[in-house]
């Protein structure tokens, strides 16, 4: 086991969850229901990690601060409540990690923008139990802003520097180093549209879920 990590903590959507059919579904209703063709299935995928905002901005082409965007974007988080674990899963390599990480007695827990009003029932539906569950509104700051961080090893009563944060979004990396906090890129997941993911300054790029156990020195 790698020396000083006591704790892994995981980024939601993308990284533990594969939550974008649900979440490109619900877009695409949204554009049904607007009178507008279904976009491809990759193009919406990219963005789930940005959110609301990143949704109803490739869906509709609409950004923060324009006139439409406040009611399609709660008209989107509607959709999306109605059919969150419709066909959302663990993404099935994270599964035996998970058990390994148990086995060799390293807590995890998960740090999401996700709202808690929808990252509670999908971690309950999904029957995760992380040890702690740290959400987009817990904290008066999201990521890329450390405060997250920071709040879930508090809860696990633990120095920041001795959790690890594993994310697929260049603003997972952001918040993990601000927090003082080893960060690792999740190449499985999301990955926006910005840099590339080589480019973010993770301190690992993890191919694959065994590469992350690789990492942390686990059989």
């Amino acid at each position: 086991m790698r020396a000083g990590i006591r704790a892994v903590l995981f980024d939601l959507d993308g990284t533990l969850i594969d939550s974008a059919p649900d979440l490109a579904g619900a877009a695409n209703d949204l554009r049904a229901l607007h009178g507008l063709p279904p976009l491809p299935y990759a193009d919406l995928r990219s963005m789930v990690g940005s959110g609301a905002r990143g949704m109803v901005g490739v869906a509709f082409g609409v950004a923060p601060g324009e006139p439409r965007f406040e009611g399609l974007r709660d008209s989107f988080l509607a959709r999306y409540e109605a059919r969150m674990l419709q066909e959302t899963a663990v993404f099935a390599a994270l599964q035996p990690v998970l058990t390994t990480l148990a086995s060799v007695g390293l807590a995890w827990g998960i740090v999401t923008n996700k709202a808690r009003r929808f990252a509670e029932p999908v971690v309950a539906g999904l029957k995760l139990a992380p040890a702690t569950l740290v959400c987009g509104d817990t904290t008066p700051h999201a990521k890329p802003h450390p405060a997250p961080l920071l709040e879930a090893a508090r809860q696990l009563g633990l120095p920041p520097a001795t959790c690890v944060y594993v994310g697929d979004d260049h603003r997972d990396i952001l918040a993990g180093r601000a927090a003082g906090m080893p960060a690792l890129a999740a190449a499985w997941g999301y990955l926006g549209r910005g840099e590339t993911i080589e480019a973010w300054g993770a301190d690992a790029v993890l191919s694959d879920a065994n590469a992350l156990l690789h990492w942390l020195e686990l059989p």
